[in-house]
């Protein structure tokens, strides 16, 4: 009886080391994956908390298409610079975009960004400040002895005088 003790005694050890060598992989296990779990949430609620959800990308900047009559302006001063032949479309094709990078290029400017405004300007299509496009209706003039800074501000002679 001895000895089927010890071998009990044996055998309930081993199962108890079998156990809790189980029990101690699983909370190693676990340990290692809990962690990451609770950075990735806590950053996710962060993140959403401070910028909010965005539902679209990034907002594009700068002019994103050329519109039919804009289009016929241009082509039709790249045929008067003889860069352009045919009819003026409408439509900004790849024939204008390749006739304003010649024009361009010409001239020594870039030609990454078509049309540049430097290109516009030359052809005669830069800014209209005519007395129709003004918010106030009326183009500011120098008066006879303004300088052109006090002139631009809207500034009168006798004002810049004191």
């Amino acid at each position: 009886m001895g000895t089927e003790a010890l071998i009990f005694e044996v055998s309930c050890l081993r199962l108890a080391i079998r156990k809790l060598l189980i029990a101690s992989t699983v909370v190693v296990l676990c340990a290692g994956y809990l962690p990451a779990q609770q950075k990735a949430a806590s950053k996710t609620s962060k993140s959403a908390h401070r910028h909010g959800k965005r539902k679209t990308s990034w907002k594009k900047k700068g002019q994103q298409g050329i519109k039919p009559d804009r289009a016929t302006e241009i082509q039709e001063a790249l045929i008067r610079e003889k860069y352009l032949t045919g009819e003026p479309s409408g439509v900004w094709d790849a024939r204008s975009q390749a006739a304003m990078v010649k024009y361009q290029a010409d001239h020594g400017w870039q030609t990454k960004e078509v049309p540049d405004s430097r290109a516009l300007i030359k052809l005669g299509l830069g800014p209209n400040y005519s007395a129709q496009t003004l918010l106030n209706g009326q183009p500011v003039t120098a008066p006879a002895g303004a300088t052109s800074t006090a002139a631009s501000r809207g500034i009168s002679a006798a004002t810049d005088k004191r």
